[in-house]
């Protein structure tokens, strides 16, 4: 029997809302949108920061195959900056999908929207790099076209943590909710009689 907090947002996640609350991620709403996690971009970040904005990006791709959440990979100019990370493209078993750009904004981008539109899709969880490059000018542009954003941020990185800290500033300033890998989680589980909060909480550990 489901506890009365997650019949309430069953109800809310089954209506016929569009689109739903910002501040509340529900999985038949949500996708995860991974920005430009490449090798050789990887490579420029503070060792630290790189390891633990990669092993929060897997956690969070894990995770979205519990929820059926879909996900999105673009990769800034490929032919220079590599694929995506191996440890993180690995993660994921089905419903995703990989998008070459040259912007550092995707909004834009009409196979991304295709596919937004497709899975019926208005919130994103947005992790990726550089924060005040890439992410920033792509948060910007989601939100100014009606999208909810919610940026992971212990899932992105800057080289300089001065930009970082300007990126999330900025994102907070446009509209985008500031969070945090285990905040998303937790928001889309809403309560500890979901089915996959054992298997949530054990990626935390």
């Amino acid at each position: 029997m489901k506890s009365d907090v997650l019949e309430w947002h069953a109800e809310l996640d089954a209506a016929e809302v569009e689109p739903h609350p910002a501040f509340t991620l529900y999985p038949g709403s949500t996708a995860i949108l991974v920005i430009d996690m490449q090798e050789r971009l990887g490579a420029a970040m503070p060792e630290k920061v790189w390891k633990r904005t990669t092993k929060n990006t897997r956690i969070l791709l894990e995770a979205a195959g519990m929820f059926e959440l879909p996900v999105v990979f673009t990769e800034q100019y490929s032919k220079g900056l590599g694929p995506t990370e191996a440890s993180i493209k690995d993660v994921t078993s089905g419903g995703s999908k990989t998008i070459e750009k040259m912007d550092f904004s995707c909004a834009h981008l009409p196979e991304l929207r295709e596919f937004l539109d497709e899975h019926k899709r208005r919130q994103l969880v947005i992790v990726g790099q550089e924060t005040h490059v890439c992410v920033f000018q792509s948060v910007r542009h989601f939100v100014e076209r009606g999208w909810f954003c919610h940026v992971v941020s212990d899932a992105v990185c800057s080289r300089k943590k001065e930009n970082w800290q300007i990126g999330l500033r900025l994102m907070d300033g446009a509209g985008a909710t500031i969070t945090s890998t285990e905040t998303v989680l937790f928001d889309l589980l809403k309560g500890a009689e979901h089915p996959s909060f054992k298997a949530i909480s054990s990626l935390l550990r």
